[in-house]
């Protein structure tokens, strides 16, 4: 077997673990957001009304989240910058192709001048390359996401409060902006800023809805585009939001709670076979010292990697819970 057909069976492996993320976590996704559209278009039915279902389909529709459009590189490459846009840091989309290559070449280099093993280190190499930073700008996303859902309420009550008090509503949006801190705070305050220049309160709330990409900021919109469209006691509706965010934060922490056990459990047995064989290697080199030099092992141990890493993505879904 030569290199480059050990080449294309390590390539199909990737290949199948990509294509079943793709279906499991992308329809996941779809359907979990077409639920909660659904919910909340059955909540603000119950009054009968055909206009205001009527102008809750508009609202929905005119602030769904779009997609890129454009084919090939440039979409994807836009798609990375906003996920860079949403870590909160100014990151470009240059730094993290330079953080990936160096992190490449740091972990092939090694491997290459210690086992002779090329294709082990360029295999390698490219995955932490690419899975680390991947991996850093989402844990990134997901701790400023969980700041902003945390003080989300509280800003909404502070705006209720600036509404019952006469203030008008991109006045409201600017006090929220100075008065609650974090990545509340600094999205309202862009909003802000974006109505000073000369945008719509509803064109500069759709974009952050987009970059934000959260559904807490999405339903927030849709009451604004439901209140405008309908007319009705916008602080009331707001109020009942923000006690609805609220029960939502308590749920997922009570969910949280109970699959602490299962997440533990998978993770100890993720982990597991590396812990195994770090050991073993330690204590004895030559009885693994194969699968860095040998190429049937090596074509063996990244298959073995690729299944476990589909096992684990299986588990990490089985333990995971969408609200």
């Amino acid at each position: 077997m030569d290199i480059a057909q050990i080449g294309v069976i390590t390539l199909g492996l990737f290949a199948i673990m990509f294509i079943a993320y793709v279906l499991l976590y992308g329809s996941a996704a779809n359907r979990t957001q077409n639920r909660r559209l659904q919910q909340m278009r059955l909540r603000h039915s119950q009054n009968g009304e055909a206009k205001v279902e009527a102008q809750f389909k508009k609202a929905i529709a005119a602030r769904r989240f779009k997609p890129h459009t454009a084919a090939g590189a440039d979409s994807k490459i836009a798609a990375l910058a906003l996920r860079l846009e949403r870590t909160g840091k100014e990151w470009t989309v240059q730094q993290y192709f330079y953080a990936s290559g160096g992190i490449a070449l740091a972990v092939a280099l090694p491997i290459i001048l210690k086992f002779g093993a090329p294709l082990l280190g360029l295999a390698v190499g490219a995955a932490l390359g690419a899975g680390i930073p991947h991996l850093a700008v989402k844990y990134l996303i997901g701790k400023r996401t969980k700041a902003f859902n945390t003080k989300f309420p509280d800003a909404i009550e502070l705006l209720v409060r600036g509404l019952r008090s006469g203030l008008p509503v991109t006045e409201t949006l600017g006090v929220v902006a100075k008065e609650v801190p974090g990545p509340v705070g600094e999205e309202f305050q862009d909003v802000v800023d974006k109505v000073k220049v000369g945008k719509t309160l509803d064109d500069a709330l759709q974009e952050t809805a987009d970059k934000l990409d959260l559904a807490e900021f999405k339903f927030f919109c849709i009451s604004l585009a439901i209140q405008r469209e309908t007319g009705g006691n916008l602080a009331e509706t707001l109020s009942n939001l923000a006690d609805v965010l609220r029960k939502r934060a308590q749920m997922k922490l009570k969910i949280k709670a109970m699959s602490s056990e299962a997440k533990a459990s998978a993770y100890i047995v993720g982990a597991l076979p590396f812990i195994v064989f770090t050991l073993v290697y330690m204590l004895n080199p030559e009885y693994l010292g194969g699968f860095f030099t040998d190429d049937r092992l090596i074509v063996a141990g990244l298959g073995a990697m690729v299944w476990m890493s589909i096992g684990g993505f299986i588990m990490y879904k089985m333990v995971s819970f969408e609200i």
